[in-house]
């Protein structure tokens, strides 16, 4: 995963470019974290780059991109309870603080944490955390990829 998709990953996202997509939503890209220091770390991407804050788009589009972020959500739970029994839950998140377009964070949590962070926003872990190799989204992955994909596609097929 090189080049420079990573500077407009929406734009990527919309020219089939973007390699972290797991699968296309209603509102927005379900994508896999780059960092997975909690595996299943995913995010879901509004597909409009221009779109700074929720509240930039239109009632409609608005309420779709929240259903997308709790079924993305749900996903990562149903896949990393069934690939670890650590699993405790799943936070979300919208922040926009250093991407400047819209995105939720959805993190899986786990009892095997370090006691200083298993109860605190993830964001408390070390700086290194997300830029040590070990943890950078690889083909080690997967599995764990196709699972939450899985996942969508079972609960979009309810819905």
């Amino acid at each position: 995963m090189t080049g420079d998709w990573r500077t407009d990953r929406i734009g990527a996202a919309l020219r089939g470019e973007n390699p972290t997509v797991m699968r296309r939503l209603t509102a927005g890209f379900a994508v896999i974290g780059d960092v997975q220091f909690l595996p299943g770390y995913s995010v879901l991407l509004v597909d409009e780059p221009d779109v700074q804050r929720l509240s930039d788009l239109p009632r409609a589009k608005r309420m779709s991109f929240l259903s997308d972020m709790e079924q993305l959500g749900e996903a990562v739970e149903r896949a990393c309870q069934r690939m670890d029994p650590a699993f405790r839950r799943v936070n979300l998140e919208i922040l926009g603080n250093k991407d400047p377009f819209l995105h939720a964070h959805v993190w899986p949590r786990f009892e095997w944490e370090p006691a200083d962070v298993v109860s605190a926003p993830v964001w408390r872990y070390p700086r290194e955390r997300w830029s040590d190799g070990r943890y950078r989204l690889g083909p080690r992955h997967d599995v764990l990829r196709d699972a939450i994909g899985s996942e969508l596609d079972r609960l979009r097929s309810v819905t």
